[in-house]
């Protein structure tokens, strides 16, 4: 954004990633965990994002022929038999549900870090424009630089986690492995603690990896930006230089966060088709 706390005078570096990296939210987080704040920028594109790759699964499967497929028919064919073949070789079990699941997964979390590749003044020059810098003062795009939607989708796939081990043991079978793996049941309270730590550790780490990569990202867009500032021809041409090799190299993290974050979702999935 344009305008900063310190009033009308230039931002300084500092200011100026602070300010970035605010979110359009329901209130000031003073407390490390506080569940009735709502980060509103961070839901909305992340719906967003939602929305458009369910717009573009829909368009391919509407466009689908039998003969020669597209250009587009052919990528969403290539990225349907990746998951198949990763869902196959992690998950043994009926994968009808699972398959799509993970699809779904690594096309939204792709989306929502391409994001990333927008131009970090973008809304907020557009803001000013529009005179709502004062109603919109932040606002954040990727969702997943937000450790809040990356950990909301991660207790997505525990949840996702426990209906399966529910569905595939029962729930008395799933129960008992709570007390009795991996040391048997006369380790019964060792048992439920190493597997509340397993549960707790995955889901965290599940998060904090897709997070910590993404707001990186950001945080090196950012100071990129900063460099086309400097009123220098290094700045300039730093700038220019420095923002097009890191936005070709970061079209790779968008696009392994995507991969590893689906392949993580079958892995936890398939150790739920698995009975110690």
């Amino acid at each position: 954004m344009a305008s900063t706390a310190g009033g009308g005078h230039a931002p300084t570096a500092s200011e100026y990633i602070s300010h970035h990296l605010g979110h359009l939210s329901t209130g000031h987080q003073e407390k490390m965990i506080d569940f009735s704040i709502l980060n509103i920028d961070t839901i909305f594109w992340s719906i967003a994002m939602g929305v458009v790759g369910c717009f573009f699964m829909w368009k391919a499967a509407r466009r689908a022929t039998a003969g020669v497929p597209g250009r587009f028919q052919a990528m969403v064919e290539i990225l349907v038999e990746m998951v198949e073949d990763q869902s196959k070789s992690i998950v043994h079990g009926d994968r009808r549900f699972i398959a799509p699941v993970a699809l779904t997964v690594f096309v939204w979390v792709a989306l929502m870090n391409a994001l990333d590749f927008l131009p970090v003044d973008l809304f907020g020059q557009l803001f000013t424009w529009l005179g709502l810098s004062d109603v919109i003062p932040y606002h954040r795009v990727v969702p997943t630089a937000d450790l809040n939607g990356t950990l909301g989708m991660a207790l997505g796939v525990l949840a996702l986690v426990f209906y399966y081990n529910i569905k595939i043991k029962g729930l008395g079978g799933w129960i008992h492995e709570w007390f009795a793996a991996p040391f048997g049941p006369w380790m019964a309270p060792f048992n439920v603690l190493l597997n509340l730590i397993e549960y707790v550790a995955r889901t965290v780490s599940l998060a904090m990896r897709l997070w910590g990569n993404m707001y990186a990202g950001e945080l090196i867009f950012l100071l990129i930006a900063l460099l086309g500032s400097m009123a220098t021809i290094f700045g300039f041409v730093g700038h220019v230089i420095a923002g097009s090799v890191w936005a070709i190299f970061h079209i790779l993290i968008v696009v392994l966060q995507a991969f590893i974050f689906m392949m993580l979702t079958l892995v936890y999935i398939g150790q739920a088709h698995e009975a110690h």
